[in-house]
């Protein structure tokens, strides 16, 4: 069970595995490219360090390379390995629904290599056991799906298509979905990678993926589903009893995370979880020097990172998790009744903390002194606001203000 820990339990837990780990100093470690940061400009200051968890994990700079929920991998820094297989099973059984010991995965560099990790083992299953061409094989996800999905595309040398979303709901049709996979059908596609969106980055719009599976079965067409939940992945799941895009739905093959975004953790630490038996599929048996080998896209990784998004879970458990997002909630929910309430035209879904607004009812000017994102930059027609830890009602209520009476006096 995912059990909030104290600060005391918690510190506790993560020198105990540093303790665990072969460490740089004292140790005649020999054979490691790396050490620890060096002394110079990192001081290991033990009145600082002994009561910072994760900047004592970061100073001694244990390399987590390679996927640690796998049989093998790098005996060095086992004692942090399990902190990180703790927070991956916490992600993919408490949060995403899997099945007991059901799931693979790791701390990525952020929610793009998750997507390009998925991406690239449906690639090789498809060019392995069916013999595939590159040509053969396409990556499809409705318009609105992240970039990352079209870097993937050319890096693995394969198709990407958009499905057309309707502008009212910023969901896909069966109808939409049936023509982008007719057009790739008379380009010669065979094999599909379904982009499922839990939540896509400008509307916070969520993916029917029925409504994929359904279109792509009618034509027997041979395909794969991954959930590109960075941003909804620690949101979705705690305001929403919809388990379609989670484990729960035996056709959910892999998910990716951003424990950076809504988990608050440092910029790089993304998380890629995908059902057991798939991670061969990117197992690169050249790095035979690594114990293990590798199976993942980015090979050595800082373990402070999922250090820290083992300590944020930690000091949450599942109902603090609930809790913070309950509050979050209750913030939009206040924003778009005030919203409604001065007739301004937006786009919400009812279980996200993203509101997109339209551009016709905001200036630049306010949309730049606000840190507002628009959707396209050179012609925005759409300004989002997302609802933060950081974003209180207070802060919402005098963007309003000023929105209001400048446009009034404009």
């Amino acid at each position: 069970m995912w059990k909030k820990l104290n600060q005391h339990r918690i510190k506790e837990r993560i020198f105990d595995a540093l303790q665990k780990n072969r460490g740089f100093r004292g140790e005649n470690v020999l054979g490691l490219p790396a050490s620890f940061l060096d002394s110079k400009v990192f001081s290991p200051d033990h009145a600082l360090l002994d009561n910072a968890p994760f900047l004592s994990t970061m100073v001694e700079n244990p390399n987590h390379i390679g996927c640690h929920t796998l049989d093998q991998s790098e005996a060095y820094f086992e004692g942090t390995h399990v902190l990180e297989r703790e927070a991956v099973r916490i992600c993919a059984e408490e949060i995403m629904g899997a099945e007991a010991n059901s799931c693979d995965g790791y701390v990525a560099s952020g929610g793009t290599e998750a997507n390009l990790q998925a991406i690239w083992i449906y690639r090789n299953y498809f060019h392995r056991d069916f013999n595939a061409e590159y040509n053969e094989i396409a990556i499809i996800g409705n318009e609105h799906t992240h970039y990352s999905t079209a870097k993937a595309a050319n890096l693995l040398h394969i198709k990407w298509a958009t499905v057309k979303t309707d502008p009212s709901t910023m969901g896909v049709s069966i109808e939409a979905i049936d023509d982008t996979v007719a057009r790739l059908e008379k380009e010669g596609v065979k094999y599909f990678i379904v982009v499922a969106n839990m939540m896509t980055t400008m509307f916070g719009s969520v993916d029917d993926v029925n409504l994929y599976v359904e279109a792509l079965t009618e034509r027997n067409l041979t395909f794969k589903i991954h959930v590109d939940a960075a941003f909804g992945g620690f949101y979705y799941p705690f305001s929403s009893e919809d388990t379609q895009l989670t484990f729960e739905n035996p056709r959910i093959n892999s998910i990716t995370m951003d424990a950076h975004k809504m988990a608050q953790a440092p910029y790089g630490t993304g998380i890629f979880l995908i059902r057991k038996g798939w991670m061969q599929y990117a197992h690169t048996k050249e790095a035979i020097y690594v114990e293990g080998q590798d199976s993942t896209l980015i090979g050595s990784r800082s373990g402070a990172n999922a250090i820290a998004v083992w300590m944020i879970l930690m000091t949450y458990g599942k109902f603090g998790w609930h809790e913070k997002i309950f509050v979050l909630q209750k913030r939009t929910d206040w924003l778009c009744e005030k919203l409604d309430a001065n007739k301004i035209n937006y786009f919400r879904n009812p279980s996200s903390n993203i509101v997109t607004i339209e551009s016709s009812f905001l200036m630049k000017e306010q949309a730049a002194k606000f840190g507002l994102v628009p959707d396209n930059h050179d012609a925005p027609n759409w300004y989002k606001i997302v609802i933060m830890e950081h974003v209180e009602i207070e802060h919402l209520e005098f963007f309003l203000d000023t929105m209001i009476s400048e446009k009034l006096v404009s």
